[in-house]
């Protein structure tokens, strides 16, 4: 379960920044859009937050940062000596060009509250620290700093953190993070954290082609048929059955290149199970290929079998356009989903950005769950919690954000396009 998740100097978020999913003292929707944490000083956490903005405003670069979080933790170790990260530091300040990038996540494993970050500029990790909560009291297991001035490394270790920590010091490279390489070298003690940061936070980008396969997998079995024409009916798609024929296809891996960046989908040929969806008409029925489908149904299908993986399994979903390809009942759909205590037992999230101002509705979403991200007068961008407004309870949210009383929406000219309709060239 994710709690907060920090940055600070990354793209277009100069300042520190946070977004929390620990649940305000607000009593309404209280059992369907929140869980309980089982931590008493915490109390409950959202199950869904949803991010607003104009376009440039920022909001998918907070979300590639929860990508790059991940996927530093993932591949940090195996980088070369030499090899150096493509972090983006603000720009548009002397300042931020020369200071270190901030990721930080504070999330709940077990019971056990974890608040693991890091320091970095594209040579070499500044600073990373775990701080363990297994009381209210923070056990600081680990502390590591880098002086520039002297060029001196020093690590600080709590005698809560078990294992060979020394030797797993002077293995870690500059380059490097410590939880990367102390979990490749087998400590069992941080490998639950490990594990969460690489498997259980999933992220998917704007752009991000979602592969079929995880979908095509579950659909042969009864049980993952079942499920993902449960969730293809909900939608209103008409598809009878679905079956899986193997063939020559596109197969897809989803990476992140830590030495430029970015996020990229690999294609590669190959035989894979490819699935054809049956429908049903007055007089006959046929088989359709997936390219055949819409992209509704397309990106439907690719979701299916991962959402449902998240949802059993209490993961956290971070998506940069839901509402892309979708219609906006299929999205309030999929957030109903994650809010009903009965379907999502296990605690999962979903985080995401959306344009789709109809899910700013009272009876869907709590003030809490709803966050801005602002472009300031530096061209910074800001991120900012709806309940900094204090709007009314019942009032019509999507009427006050369209209006710009909360910001978040772009400020626009008399006409978008000047020129020809003016005669000016």
């Amino acid at each position: 379960m994710l709690l907060e998740f920090r940055l600070r100097n990354y793209r277009s978020f100069a300042g520190e920044t946070s977004l929390s999913l620990v649940a305000s003292a607000d009593k309404s929707l209280l059992e369907t859009n929140t869980a309980p944490t089982g931590i008493r000083t915490i109390g409950r956490s959202v199950r869904s937050a949803v991010i607003y903005g104009a376009n440039a405003s920022g909001k998918s670069n907070l979300l590639h940062a929860m990508l790059m979080i991940g996927a530093i933790v993932r591949e940090s170790f195996a980088l070369k000596p030499e090899q150096h990260y493509a972090i983006q530091p603000f720009r548009l300040s002397d300042a931020t060009t020369k200071e270190p990038t901030l990721f930080e996540a504070t999330v709940i494993i077990e019971g056990v509250r974890y608040q693991y970050g890091f320091e970095l500029t594209p040579q070499r990790i500044v600073g990373e620290w775990l701080l363990a909560y297994r009381s209210a009291k923070p056990q600081r297991w680990i502390d590591r700093r880098y002086d520039a001035d002297k060029n001196e490394e020093t690590y600080e270790f709590s005698d809560f953190l078990t294992g060979h920590k020394r030797d797993w010091q002077a293995q870690t490279r500059p380059n490097a993070l410590f939880l990367s390489t102390a979990v490749q070298l087998n400590s069992e003690q941080l490998k639950p954290l490990h594990q969460w940061l690489t498997d259980s936070l999933i992220v998917l980008p704007d752009g991000a082609m979602i592969d079929f396969a995880y979908s095509t997998n579950m659909v042969q079995t009864p049980e993952g048929m079942k499920a993902v024409r449960s969730m293809l009916g909900a939608a209103d798609i008409a598809i009878s059955s679905i079956s899986a024929v193997r063939q020559k296809s596109v197969m897809s891996q989803f990476r992140v290149d830590l030495a430029t960046g970015r996020a990229e989908t690999i294609s590669q040929p190959g035989e894979m199970m490819v699935p054809r969806f049956r429908h049903q008409g007055a007089e006959t029925s046929a088989d359709f290929a997936y390219e055949e489908e819409s992209q509704g149904t397309q990106k439907l299908f690719s979701l299916a079998g991962p959402l449902l993986d998240i949802i059993r399994n209490g993961k956290t979903l971070v998506i940069d356009e839901l509402d892309r390809s979708l219609h906006p009942l299929l999205v309030r759909q999929i957030v109903r989903t994650f809010q009903d205590p009965e379907l999502n037992r296990a605690g999962a999230q979903i985080i995401f950005s959306t344009h789709d101002t109809t899910l700013l509705d009272n009876e869907l979403l709590r003030r809490d769950q709803i966050w801005l991200a602002e472009k300031q007068a530096d061209q910074s961008s800001e991120l900012i919690p709806l309940s900094d407004f204090s709007p009314r309870k019942g009032e019509a949210l999507e009427k006050g954000y369209l209006s710009g009383r909360y910001g978040g929406v772009p400020i626009l000219r008399d006409h978008l396009l000047t020129g020809s309709a003016s005669g000016e060239r």
